[in-house]
């Protein structure tokens, strides 16, 4: 061993504040075992000795306490400056790699500011200004520096607006501390540096290889992809089995590759045989959407060693996600919570937060400017939602396509909504990847302490344009003169650790060098066509025959011993007295002669569905109750406000029931619900909105997962959309479920639409529907729900419709169809307007009818074509095929049903249309205006007219007009 150098200041120098107690407690660390450390403070203490207390090597100055008020009045300004370093320090932070920024908060972390010099905090205390000032800090000087060093460099932090005092004070102290998170080791740094050099050059190789193709690379915030490995190991040691993630394109491609470990020779494969070489590979293509990007089916699993000798399993999802960037972020959310519930017990399903993680990348334009992200947010913490925290990161280039930061958001930073949630967040340097890979550490370690979400702004910047077709300069010339002239994050880390002697130029060259070598040789074999390339799988229609073929019907005495169950509350418990009343009519409805209502049918359902071992999840504004005060799933002690469900006590239940009431939002909890179900197919996942349209807000979701999801990534649903819908002269608001909108969705027989008008018809679909669940041919549930008619006693049920048939297409009106032969006008119609005929209808039992029939169209996607044929075939006298519907003309199914008629149509027989005429609004605002309108429908669909033509009828006949 070499022998000791006398002390030369020289040496020391440059170490003081909390530079200087790092330096002394790797000191210890080395005394006690020299391995431990890395080789460049091994040789420093070997041949310098221990470092000093202080820089000039005395011992460190007394601070002193004087009871002049003019030291009390220093002693105040500098517990100021240190409780302003830890709130405004992120303003004066190194944390922008281009420094695009002025510091507009530096001012208020000086001394001057406050009348201070070093002398000042010198003879303060530290422990006077910094309650719990660690060991080594030991005057108001050290504490500022020791403060400025762990709030103002790389990695910068807001935790002020964090409120639970118990998080606060623990975020502070990890903030401050320089143990935690542990610094990397010199294995760590190089395995940092090699990763770096992979992702940066997957992208060069992609960029020099497939020139003027798009890619939507993520040079300048390269370090998310050693941010995600982080994620991964720490989620894998705290016995996480799923992570789900959910981003963007951008970054995307390099994210499988690294990731989730889609082969590089796969992903080349699909730029060199892409169809349309200028669109590729963007948002759209096979290599982000197909297989690899979290359908269920395909997601990827990944072992990841923790420590030596213990491995755990844990499985990763990347989401499908469309160009509607934000919108994935509840779906994965969805995703987590399915993954980490045990639904095979009674009662509600039992959470355990560690099975999965859910991580959201966002982007920096998106993630203040989408309201989606702040939906989601506010789900986060509430009980039908929570899951255990979702680390986000935004991957900020501070570019919105070509759009500034300050034409994008109103806000300082992209991450500001989250403060009103009171996450945590972290901003960090995207050109400092340990900082980077400290932000992530900090973040998984509160997420597993707190059960929270957790913000890191990843701040970086595009080195290309928007995609790599884009030229930037047209409207970023500033910018991206500086980017041309800026270093990759690789280069800047590979100098760092060179000045440091963590290793050498000959070693970085050699990383290159394996990383090219490793692509080109995955381009070579893909030319030569050796590569397993995965083929998308034939898409196969739904059956139909099979959804119809199940048994729905359920022995009456089942059912009545249900019913007694589901009316039985614990001892004790109040039920609130009006409530109690009308639960207790319930008890004779599955008697002869009795009937049972709307409500009661969808509790039998659900019922019976449990005990088949069939887990159900519904959730909606007010579900529990129900919108209309009819379902009362979750009862109320009038006394003592504690809450009990029928459900849970169910005999002989082999599957967890969960009925939640969801925030005041449609598309946040839609794509949950979609998410949980895609992730647990075999459980039964109901989303009701309060009334119908309010799906408006939630279009995205239905346009471009529930109803495309299988096509674009035979990713299977069998969610059940319940949208009130029927007119009651209510207004545009509470009227439409927008009927038409999901029929105009309706292909390949992509998902079921109904419009029912009884009691059983709904207890039988909802069970058909259920025993889908998990089955290939399972598909997505819309059904327009009654409002009015949840009370009409012409849409009750005798208790052995439930107990025989099953759900029928199309309904033939009872009181009509005698006389088939006799038929002139088939009325078809759907949903409510059917039963204000069969109203009118027994207003006049003494009148011949039987020149007419009506048919209620209770399914009308799949189009019951071979049910309605087998109707129109007994009548052999049709002259005219009346649709009949109380939407407007442009709205409801008319243009969906009137082609399939026509198709049907009997030689002779004209098709044509009466209801509302075309409108912008979905219904009148005003009652009487409503009310004469819908009684013209009915009395134009029940007008003889001994004269009917075959033929198509003119203009004048399409529509009822209000003068």
């Amino acid at each position: 061993m070499a022998a000791k150098e006398p002390y030369n200041e020289s040496i020391w120098s440059k170490y003081y504040g909390p530079n200087l107690g790092y330096i002394q407690e790797r000191y210890e660390q080395f005394v006690k075992d020299p391995s431990t450390v890395e080789n460049n403070y091994r040789e420093l203490f070997t041949n310098s000795g221990p470092p000093p207390l202080t820089p000039d090597s005395e011992p460190a100055p007394q601070p002193r306490i004087s009871g002049d008020t003019e030291w009390l009045r220093k002693a105040v300004r500098a517990s100021k400056l240190i409780a302003n370093i830890r709130i405004y320090g992120h303003m004066a932070a190194e944390i922008d790699p281009l420094v695009r920024d002025q510091n507009p908060m530096a001012k208020y972390l000086e001394l001057e500011t406050y009348g201070l010099t070093r002398e000042d905090l010198i003879a303060l205390p530290a422990t006077l200004i910094w309650e719990n000032a660690p060991n080594d800090v030991h005057t108001g000087w050290d504490a500022v520096q020791r403060m400025r060093q762990a709030y103002t460099k790389t990695i910068a932090y807001e935790f002020g607006h964090v409120h639970e005092e118990k998080e606060l004070q623990w975020l502070n102290r990890q903030a401050e501390s320089t143990s935690s998170p542990a610094p990397l080791n010199n294995t760590e740094r190089k395995e940092l540096l090699n990763r770096l050099i992979q992702v940066e050059q997957f992208e060069t190789f992609l960029h020099k290889t497939f020139v003027g193709q798009k890619r939507f690379s993520l040079e300048g915030n390269d370090a998310l992809v050693p941010m995600l490995d982080e994620i991964v190991r720490a989620a894998a040691h705290d016995g996480a089995e799923h992570i789900l993630m959910g981003m963007a394109h951008r970054g995307r491609l390099n994210v499988l590759a690294h990731i989730l470990g889609k082969p590089y020779d796969i992903i080349f494969s699909e730029f060199h045989h892409s169809p349309n070489k200028e669109l590729f590979p963007s948002e759209g293509s096979t290599g982000i959407n197909y297989g690899w990007t979290g359908d269920v089916k395909y997601h990827l699993g990944a072992d990841r060693a923790v420590r030596e000798g213990e491995t755990v399993r844990t499985r990763i999802t990347l989401a499908n996600n469309p160009s509607h960037l934000e919108f994935v972020n509840p779906v994965v959310e969805g995703f987590t919570r399915a993954a980490q519930e045990d639904r095979s017990t009674a009662g509600l399903p039992k959470i355990d937060t560690s099975k999965a993680m859910a991580v959201l990348m966002h982007g920096d334009a998106a993630f203040p400017g989408e309201g989606i992200v702040a939906e989601t947010l506010n789900i986060g913490k509430l009980q039908g939602y929570q899951n255990g925290g979702t680390i986000h990161i935004i991957v900020n280039n501070r570019i919105g396509f070509t759009t500034e930061s300050e034409d994008s958001r109103s806000t300082h930073y992209a991450s500001d909504i989250a403060k009103g949630y009171e996450i945590p967040i972290v901003h960090v340097n995207a050109d400092d990847p340990e900082a980077c890979v400290a932000a992530v550490r900090l973040a998984s370690a509160y997420r597993h302490q707190f059960k929270k979400d957790f913000v890191i702004d990843l701040i970086g910047y595009r080195r290309h344009g928007h995609n790599e077709m884009d030229d930037p300069e047209t409207t970023q010339p500033i910018v991206y003169g500086k980017v041309r002239n800026h270093p990759t994050v690789y280069k800047v880390y590979a100098e760092r650790l060179k000045n440091e002697k963590v290793l050498t130029a000959e070693d970085v060259q050699k990383m290159n060098a394996e990383a090219e070598s490793v692509l080109q040789r995955a381009y070579d074999n893909m030319k030569e066509g050796n590569h397993k390339k995965k083929e998308p799988k034939a898409f196969i229609p739904l059956q139909t025959d099979r959804a119809a073929a199940n048994t729905t019907a359920v022995s009456i005495s089942s059912l009545q011993e249900i019913n007694r169950e589901l009316l039985t509350v614990p001892a004790g418990f109040q039920v609130y007295p009006k409530l109690e009343r009308i639960l207790q009519r319930r008890k004779d409805a599955l008697n002869e002669g009795e009937k049972v209502d709307w409500a009661l049918a969808e509790t039998l359902a659900f019922a019976t569905i449990l005990k088949n071992g069939t887990p159900i999840r519904l959730s909606g504004q007010d579900a529990q109750r129900g919108t209309f005060a009819h379902r009362h799933l979750v009862l109320h002690d009038s006394k003592t406000g504690d809450l009990f469900s029928p459900l849970h006590q169910l005999s002989d239940s082999r599957a967890s029931f969960g009925v939640y009431n969801s925030p005041l939002s449609e598309a946040s909890v839609l794509g949950f619900e979609y998410g949980y179900n895609v992730f647990a197919p075999e459980t039964f996942v109901i989303w009701e909105a309060q009334y119908g349209d309010f799906a408006n807000a939630g279009q995205v979701i239905f346009d471009q997962f529930i109803a495309a999801g299988r096509a674009k990534w035979t990713q299977r649903s069998n969610l059940v959309i319940m949208l009130p819908h029927g007119y009651e002269g209510q207004g545009p608001e509470h009227s439409s479920g927008r009927l038409e909108r999901f029929l105009q969705l309706s292909a390949e027989e992509n998902w079921t639409v109904a419009n029912l008008t009884t009691a059983s018809q709904y207890f039988h679909l909802l069970r058909r529907q259920a025993a889908l669940c998990g089955q290939e041919d399972a598909r997505p549930l819309v059904i327009m729900t009654p409002k009015s008619l949840i009370r009409n006693t012409r849409s009750t049920s005798a208790g052995t419709e439930l107990a025989s048939g099953q759900f029928k297409p199309v309904l033939a009106e009872s009181l009509l169809g005698q006389k088939p032969s006799e038929v002139k006008r088939l009325v078809v119609c759907s949903g409510k307007v059917a039963i204000d005929i069969q109203t009118e209808l027994e207003a006049a039992p003494d009148k011949d009818w039987s020149w007419l029939h009506v048919l209620r169209l209770e399914q009308l996607y799949p189009f019951p074509e071979q049910e309605l044929s087998e109707h129109l075939n007994s009548f052999s006298s049709l002259q005219e095929i009346v649709w009949v519907q109380e939407e407007p003309k442009n709205m409801g199914g008319w243009s969906y049903s009137e082609p399939r008629l026509r198709a049907i149509a009997p030689k002779n027989a004209g098709v044509r249309y009466i209801g509302r005429p075309e409108r912008s609004s979905p219904a009148s605002g005003y009652a009487d205006v409503h009310s004469f309108e819908q009684r013209r429908i009915v009395t134009e669909a029940l007008k003889s007219n001994s004269n009917v033509q075959a033929a198509v009828p003119s203009s004048s006949e399409d529509g009822i007009t209000i003068a």
